[in-house]
């Protein structure tokens, strides 16, 4: 009965999605990521990769380009179907655990209420007005919930076998499926805390103190994941691609390749030595290589706490080998390999930014523009718990009769830099070293300017403050972002330029790029 009541649950949001759909683009996001799907082309970041193949998977069923738009809507309305399937089975097996406490519990009356419950909370969210906005048009929400959903209904699954033998297999499929989620968005991360609660509660007698401390460390598990995890893997590879390139001499991706098939077999030596559990010494030794060579403890590429991390979890192994059992370790170390494979979806970003499609957005072709790329770097940061407020002006100092933006010097980034001839080695280009504007604080003034910040070439900064002449006898100058401004007659020096009589234009401005 609950099997069945789930897939009529599932065909009445199915049917009511389907029918209410939008037909074509809607506003916002939508275009982009049908675009993406249609054409495998490269969206704003930090990118869903998976989300535009099972796409462009769809779009191949439409009968000609007109239609893919709704073939593409048509995945969010059966993902959003499937999510209230989940929603449905979720809240069925709550209700069991809180109703049934024997088998003569199961009476008609408390089945009915179970299924009623179910049938009652999924109906309510099928009709609630923000998921039924997102479950007819293009967008990634609803497949983002659909991996919520099913994440939460397999750890619910592993609870109620969670004795049985092979009950590990239900974890490790949550690891992969949490590996492609990130192929479509990184919301699905935000269940790891409440499944640390769920394991938490079945392993252990549920105290305060108890309670606390899975909170604490669900949230330091999602940091792992979110900072360390998926960061640290593409910064070890731009460590791997500059030292075989730029030192060793060899191709462009040679690095990535040999980090690549590192860390696949330091994982898979650590899998097989837990698993057979002879050596402890090996399985200790394997365990950390791989988490280390992966890059998981170098949060935001920061070396010194990646070797403190590695440290401690040196002295763990060394000091808690009575306790720590191979089959824990063989069961995570599993589930990093399961993450990673689901994560290689974003291998699609590279190959397709190098085909160079109509829509390439921050051009990702390479292992330091994914990695600038995927942590969306482009968009800044704004603390929420300190700094300037939301709308403060970029902090200004007084150079002559200019107001020039303080800056700082942020970390290097590199691009390739390919063969000019056939002698040339290929190497990374010297590094570009991003600027950071200073914010002032709210009681230090500053000059509004009102204008976003750009890079301008030397050329052009060299302009900046003079006085030109163009054609037509009026005069003119640049301001520091490039644009020519003209200025009272009274004022001088003339600065005659080449092409005399005529309106010099100001050097192209540099773009922010990656190098």
């Amino acid at each position: 009965m609950n099997n069945i009541f789930g897939w009529v649950a599932f065909a009445i949001a199915a049917l009511t999605y389907l029918l209410t759909m939008e037909p074509t683009a809607s506003f916002w996001d939508c275009s982009e990521v049908i675009s993406a799907a249609f054409k495998l082309d490269v969206g704003h970041p930090p990118g869903a990769p998976f989300s535009m193949l099972v796409g462009h998977f769809f779009t191949l069923f439409a009968r000609d380009p007109g239609h893919a738009a709704m073939m593409v809507n048509s995945i969010s309305a059966l993902c959003s179907a499937f999510v209230i399937l989940f929603l449905f089975w979720t809240i069925t097996h709550l209700a069991r655990k809180i109703i049934i406490k024997s088998e003569a519990d199961y009476t008609t009356a408390n089945i009915t209420g179970i299924l009623g419950a179910g049938m009652v909370g999924a109906m309510a969210f099928t009709f609630s007005d923000t998921f039924w906005f997102s479950a007819v048009e293009g967008t990634v929400f609803g497949f983002s919930a659909l991996f919520t959903s099913l994440v939460f209904w397999l750890i619910l699954k592993w609870e109620r076998s969670s004795d049985r033998p092979g009950s590990d297999r239900w974890l490790i499929c949550i690891a992969y499926m949490m590996g492609l989620s990130v192929g479509v968005h990184l919301l699905n991360l935000l269940t790891i805390p409440a499944l640390v609660l769920v394991f938490y509660f079945k392993k252990n007698t549920p105290t305060a103190k108890g309670i606390i401390f899975s909170l604490l460390g669900g949230a330091v598990l999602l940091a792992t994941v979110l900072y360390g995890l998926i960061p640290g893997f593409l910064e070890v590879s731009g460590w791997f691609e500059l030292l075989f390139v730029n030192k060793f001499g060899f191709g462009f991706n040679s690095g990535v390749l040999v980090y690549v098939a590192l860390t696949m077999g330091l994982l898979a030596w650590g899998i097989y030595e837990s698993y057979i559990n002879r050596n402890y010494l090996r399985i200790a030794v394997s365990c950390i290589l791989a988490i280390a060579v992966e890059g998981l403890p170098f949060f935001n590429g920061s070396v010194i706490l990646g070797i403190v991390i590695i440290g401690g979890l040196s002295a763990y192994f060394y000091y808690q080998r009575a306790k720590i059992k191979a089959r824990w370790v063989n069961t995570s170390l599993i589930m990093i390999s399961m993450f990673m494979i689901g994560f290689s979806s974003y291998s699609v970003i590279v190959i397709r930014a190098s085909a160079k499609p109509s829509m390439n957005q921050n051009d990702p072709d390479n292992v330091f523009s994914l990695k600038y790329y995927l942590n969306r770097e482009q968009y800044g940061a704004t603390p929420l718990l300190y700094g300037a407020v939301y709308n403060a002006p970029v902090k200004l100092k007084v150079e002559g009769n200019m107001c020039i933006p303080e800056q700082t010097q942020g970390e290097p980034t590199y691009s390739p830099k390919p063969k000019t001839s056939a002698t040339d080695q290929e190497e990374e280009e010297d590094p570009f070293f991003k600027s950071i504007f200073k914010i002032p604080s709210p009681e230090e003034s500053a000059t509004p300017s009102g204008k976003s910040m750009s890079f301008v070439s030397e050329e052009h900064a060299s302009k900046v403050g003079n006085i030109y002449l163009d054609k037509h006898g009026k005069k003119y100058t640049y301001d520091e972002y490039g644009n020519k401004k003209h200025v009272d007659d009274s004022l001088s020096p003339i600065i005659e330029e080449k092409g005399e009589g005529k309106e010099d234009e100001p050097p192209p401005t540099k773009k922010i790029v990656i190098k």
